[in-house]
């Protein structure tokens, strides 16, 4: 758990007098427009997607506490049921913690998948009931932020496929403003969903096709959530340490800080979203989470490549070690080796 020495709470935040809470432009950003309804999601083949929607919205407008009760089970059920899934985030613990005890790996990853179930009503109250989560938020490292945005810089805000999703960026929209850079879905009804609800907490949504639009808002002078945390091979990354494993890591966060201007350069630093309320709430009772800011990579980035991803690597493997259970465990993080796939996820 952060220090509370450090931390900053969105009731009252303890930072220097004349130094701005939040970044110049939170609140002025106008909502970002939503993508139009398509008559084709009524097809058969978005059926499954509508129901899924009409079981879980609704329960959203429950207590946190029957939520937070809900997420737990839902989450257990996924354990249970995808098995799949539930294998591969075996493999992936017990290669990032090969130190622990099957039995202790079996535990962190059933936690993982409760988690994940109580972060997708926390998602859902995001897009839809925001408010719900006013006074629940502290942070800490704001200052490297808004000392970067003083300076007319861009920030480069490296996050992680924490199991809270979309909450996280809504609590940073209570301190500064961003856009973020995501990978569209595959299925057209979904992407719609999601994109538009993310309109209610990021500026600009920019695909991660989209390089003119990335290029515009490091021009602005915008912070760009991006998260380089997956594995998508080799062929715009390097092999580099991840947990003490190699792993193919996306070498895009060097090429973003060089994209802006040379007086005024783009900061690059890292930001972990954290719930510190335990899973089982208290009825009556209210989350609480935390949200950290690194202080801007220095000399960053270098001649190395392979030196700049084991940084950033160290960085993120750092915030995600506060509490593994709250990271996607159940992606496959080590699919590709230098010489293609590696094959253990069979």
């Amino acid at each position: 758990m952060p220090p509370q020495s450090k931390q900053q709470s969105a009731k009252s935040p303890a930072i220097p007098a004349g130094m701005p809470t939040i970044t110049q432009t939170h609140k002025s950003t106008a909502q970002a427009e939503k993508k139009p309804f398509q008559w084709q999601f009524l097809h058969p083949k978005y059926w499954g997607v509508w129901l899924l929607l009409f079981v879980f919205l609704p329960m959203i407008y429950l207590p946190l506490g029957w939520q937070f009760w809900l997420g737990r089970k839902l989450g257990i059920l996924i354990y249970k049921v995808a098995g799949s899934r539930r294998r591969d985030t075996l493999i992936n613990l017990k290669l990032a913690f090969p130190e622990k005890p099957k039995a202790e790996c079996e535990l962190m990853a059933k936690q993982v998948f409760v988690n994940q179930g109580i972060g997708v009503f926390e998602t859902l109250c995001a897009w839809f009931r925001p408010n719900v989560f006013t006074r629940t938020v502290s942070i800490s490292g704001l200052q490297h932020l808004v000392n970067a945005q003083n300076e007319k810089r861009p920030v480069i805000l490296l996050g992680a496929h924490y199991t809270m999703l979309d909450l996280g960026g809504l609590l940073c929209t209570q301190f500064f403003a961003a856009d973020c850079m995501y990978r569209p879905q595959n299925n057209a009804l979904l992407d719609w969903f999601i994109y538009n609800g993310r309109t209610r907490i990021f500026g600009k949504q920019i695909s991660s096709r989209d390089m003119r639009s990335l290029v515009s808002s490091i021009k602005a002078g915008h912070v760009i959530w991006y998260s380089p945390d997956q594995d998508y091979g080799l062929k715009q990354g390097v092999m580099a340490p991840f947990f003490g494993v190699p792993a193919a890591t996306i070498t895009a966060p060097r090429r973003l800080a060089k994209m802006g201007n040379k007086k005024n350069p783009p900061a690059v630093m890292a930001l972990h979203t954290y719930r510190q309320t335990p899973d089982n709430l208290p009825r009556g009772k209210r989350p609480h989470y935390h949200l950290t800011i690194t202080p801007e990579l220095s000399n960053y980035p270098s001649d190395d490549e392979v030196a700049d991803a084991t940084r950033v690597n160290e960085v993120l493997e750092g915030l995600i070690r506060i509490d593994p259970t709250q990271w996607m465990w159940f992606h496959r993080r080590f699919k590709h080796g230098p010489n293609g796939r590696t094959g253990i996820y069979k």
